[in-house]
């Protein structure tokens, strides 16, 4: 079966445009016209306004997309001055022939005729413009698919590399929290199995709510503070760990899920010393439309019998800020030679054009 026409916009433009130039000889009599004359007006006009027509269509359906295209330029070129030349003479043909069947009603035309070549050249070179307002027409179509081809491709690139990203940042947080746990059965196998009671929980949220692209920040939230507990479970009181989490507990705005956990998990690694002391601060804000997390932890090289990690997690932090938070995020780290302390801040703010609120489940 064939393809099913449909009356979308470019249609109706150009149903608009054509009709518009049909109906313009209409408005163009003189005031002593008879009725004839201006039906013979009208007709005359009408052949050239065919004429242009068909060299339009010609070169928008078939000579440009199938020969300019493709750099056929001087087959195109060839078949463009075939088409002038016949239209030309059929212009021509057609002006006589209504003049012959609608005859002036004035023998004495008030002024006297231009020269036939002055009309062939005029003719031609009206043919000639809408042979380019064609081809300018078709350019800009072509230019439009693809760049929306290419949006298309950049998005399908981009969903593909955050799916890499999320798949592989789920092993690695995986890996990093079971470490986490192996190192607690050894001194206190009660913690341990309260610790995994609690990394079910985490793993619900690492593994779902992982696979979409934004989840409600409250839910995000409750994920790292109980990160955060499972953490205190390893560690001795000599460990500082203060949070300052001020986000309301029903406050859904949209944040891409994990963005903060691999800082989190870097700051518990370094943070703590081989005599089991150090100090941790994380503080989490949502104020003016911008999502900030702040950590700073006393810096300790990571010994040579941890195994928690490759540092993949802050490589993953940085790509995942660049697709997900394009020229909409900061992030400022470092290490404060005087106090020792290793600081990481990241900001996340909205589109200029107004608060976003994507689906959750994209």
């Amino acid at each position: 079966m064939g393809k099913k026409f449909t009356f979308n916009r470019a249609t109706l433009i150009h149903v608009l445009c054509w009709g518009l130039l049909l109906a313009f000889p209409l408005f163009m009599y003189r005031q002593n016209d008879t009725m004839t004359d201006a039906i013979r007006h009208y007709l005359r006009s009408l052949g050239g306004t065919l004429c242009y027509m068909i060299i339009f269509y010609l070169n928008y359906i078939y000579l440009i997309p199938k020969l300019l295209f493709f750099n056929k330029r001087k087959r195109f070129v060839f078949y463009n001055i075939i088409a002038i030349f016949v239209l030309v003479a059929a212009m021509t043909w057609w002006w006589h022939l209504m003049g012959d069947l609608f005859p002036n009603s004035n023998p004495n035309p008030p002024f006297n005729a231009p020269p036939k070549w002055t009309r062939f050249v005029q003719m031609s070179f009206m043919l000639i413009l809408v042979i380019g307002l064609s081809a300018a027409i078709r350019m800009s179509q072509r230019w439009q698919k693809m760049q929306e081809a290419k949006k298309e491709a950049e998005r399908i690139r981009t969903d593909a590399e955050l799916k890499n990203l999320r798949n592989q940042l789920n092993p690695h947080f995986l890996l990093n929290t079971l470490n986490n746990i192996y190192a607690l059965i050894a001194f206190d196998p009660d913690k341990a199995q309260v610790a995994v009671g609690e990394l079910s929980k985490l793993l619900r949220h690492a593994l779902y709510d992982n696979q979409k692209h934004f989840v409600p920040l409250y839910k995000e939230v409750e994920f790292i503070e109980n990160y955060i507990d499972l953490m205190k479970m390893r560690v001795t009181n000599n460990v500082k760990i203060n949070t300052n989490i001020d986000i309301d507990e029903d406050d859904s705005t949209p944040i891409a899920p994990l963005i903060f956990i691999s800082l989190i998990e870097n700051a518990f690694k370094h943070g703590i010393s081989q005599a089991g002391d150090g100090e941790i601060d994380i503080t989490i804000t949502n104020k003016d439309d911008r999502i900030t997390c702040e950590i700073t932890n006393t810096n300790h090289p990571k010994r040579d019998n941890d195994k928690s990690g490759s540092g993949i997690g802050l490589e993953q932090v940085a790509k995942r800020l660049e697709l997900m938070y394009p020229n909409r995020y900061t992030w400022e780290k470092g290490l404060d030679s005087e106090t020792n302390k290793y600081f990481s801040r990241i900001v996340l703010w909205e589109k200029e054009s107004g608060k976003v609120n994507p689906t959750y489940n994209q």
